[in-house]
């Protein structure tokens, strides 16, 4: 028998009703920053009504990169290099104990992520990566396949101890614009393609 998921939390409520105004977007799922895969059985779990939809999961599993000057703060001191490490193993192992189906999980560093690494279409994207360059890449590799009516929701963006997110959030969007359209839920930024 399969274990129950605990009630998501607010932000992951505020998530997963994004997640669900792309169920008619073709294309899969994408996270950037799975971490130890919490976030990403919800998502599983929201998906199984939309079986042609397969979840994708990027993380380096070597904990956080090294900050830029981007990703200063004040109140992030607590966000060091080597933090937040965990093992694609025991992502796959929580995916088992709930019973839902494997998610594709690539490791790697998001600049060493290549397009074959990519689905061919994205509906929806949750960019969690925590630091500008991060974020930046993500964009970099979600944009071009996000279909329209498509989402992108970053987390974070209102969060003062990783201000790297909305700098990149802002720069992307000052670069398309006329592509996206923006607005918040919770802390994250969403944006959807026009």
């Amino acid at each position: 028998m399969a274990a129950d998921l605990q009630i998501p939390d607010r932000e992951t409520q505020l998530l997963l009703k994004e997640l669900a105004k792309t169920a008619d977007v073709p294309g899969d799922v994408v996270e950037f920053g799975c971490y130890m895969g919490d976030t990403s059985v919800q998502l599983a779990r929201a998906m199984e009504d939309n079986p042609d939809k397969w979840l994708y999961l990027y993380d380096s599993f070597e904990g956080l990169p090294a900050k830029t000057a981007e990703d200063q703060s004040a109140d992030g001191w607590r966000f060091k290099e080597g933090e937040l490490k965990a093992s694609p193993d025991s992502v796959a192992h929580k995916f088992k104990k709930y019973q839902l189906p494997d998610p594709v999980i690539v490791k790697g560093w998001f600049n060493e992520l290549t397009a074959d690494d990519l689905p061919a279409q994205i509906s929806f994207a949750l960019l969690d990566g925590d630091f500008y360059e991060s974020i930046k890449t993500s964009f970099t590799l979600v944009a071009p396949r996000l279909n329209p009516g498509g989402i992108i929701a970053v987390h974070d963006y209102r969060n003062a101890a990783l201000p790297g997110s909305a700098k990149a959030v802002t720069e992307f969007m000052e670069a398309h614009e006329a592509e996206y359209d923006f607005r918040l839920a919770g802390t994250m930024a969403i944006l959807v393609k026009h």
